[in-house]
């Protein structure tokens, strides 16, 4: 029998399922971006209409990336099923058939904001840090292992509460919000759930050791920091101290 080297790290059993999924779960208590001050201005009716549009100008670039993320995931997957489950992902921000998307709901909002589509498609208003943020998730899911990539999309257990809490707070906080802008966030909180759930058993059955669980959880914090960052530099640009980048969106005056 070989001697115990009392220098040789210990190697740590893997979570239990049970484990695994309260230690996923417990970071979006701790860190989801519905905690953020930005977060609670704009469903409190304390933003003003133009820090309302830099927000959705801002986070279409955001919505603009998922399907490029998706399709990068995609290029890697070389399992037939996870493929043809993964791409209604894309259809459901690209859109498909007469089935128009996310993106192009996202873009309703933006126009009921009265925003210019095509001023906001270029992106050329949106802050330079948000764009960086968000490239840094497309990057994330294009180099990582597969089920650490999958498991960067969890945040999606969280985000029902947050689009009901969304929809309520700006119905009822602001005058220039209608109805019908809101249907990108309704769509969501049947879409979101159906893609969490997939995306749960599938890194539940596929992280296998300890280091991978780990990582997993770790994906999911790297994915709250990209949510939590953007809505900081939207805070940082135009509530307070309200320093707005050369190029970058500036609201009209009331």
């Amino acid at each position: 029998m070989d001697e115990i080297n009392p220098r040789r790290p210990a190697v740590s059993a893997p979570m239990s399922v049970e484990e695994f999924d309260a230690a996923i779960r417990s970071v979006g208590t701790e860190r989801y971006h519905d905690k953020h001050v930005f977060h609670k201005l704009l469903h409190g009716g304390k933003l003003n209409k133009g820090q309302v549009q830099a927000w959705a100008l801002n986070r279409y670039c955001y919505q603009e990336a998922v399907p490029r993320k998706d399709a990068a995931f995609m290029s890697r997957v070389h399992d037939r099923a996870l493929r043809r489950e993964w791409i209604s992902r894309i259809h459901d921000h690209d859109g498909l058939g007469d089935e128009p998307g996310g993106i192009e709901r996202w873009l309703i909002l933006t126009d009921g904001l009265g925003l210019d589509r095509d001023y906001v498609t270029s992106m050329r208003g949106a802050l330079p840090a948000t764009r960086h943020i968000v490239e840094s998730y497309v990057r994330f899911v294009r180099e990582q292992p597969l089920v650490v990539a999958v498991a960067s999309s969890l945040t999606e257990l969280f985000a029902p509460s947050i689009h009901r809490e969304r929809i309520a707070g700006m119905l009822e906080n602001y005058e220039f919000i209608g109805d019908g802008v809101m249907a990108y966030f309704r769509r969501r909180l049947s879409q979101a759930p159906r893609d969490s759930d997939f995306a749960l058993c599938y890194v539940k059955a596929n992280a296998i050791t300890r280091a991978e669980q780990e990582a997993c959880v770790d994906a999911v914090r790297f994915k709250c920091n990209v949510l939590w960052a953007q809505l900081d530099v939207l805070n940082h640009a135009y509530v307070t101290p309200a320093l707005v980048p050369p190029g970058a969106f500036v609201p009209e005056k009331d």
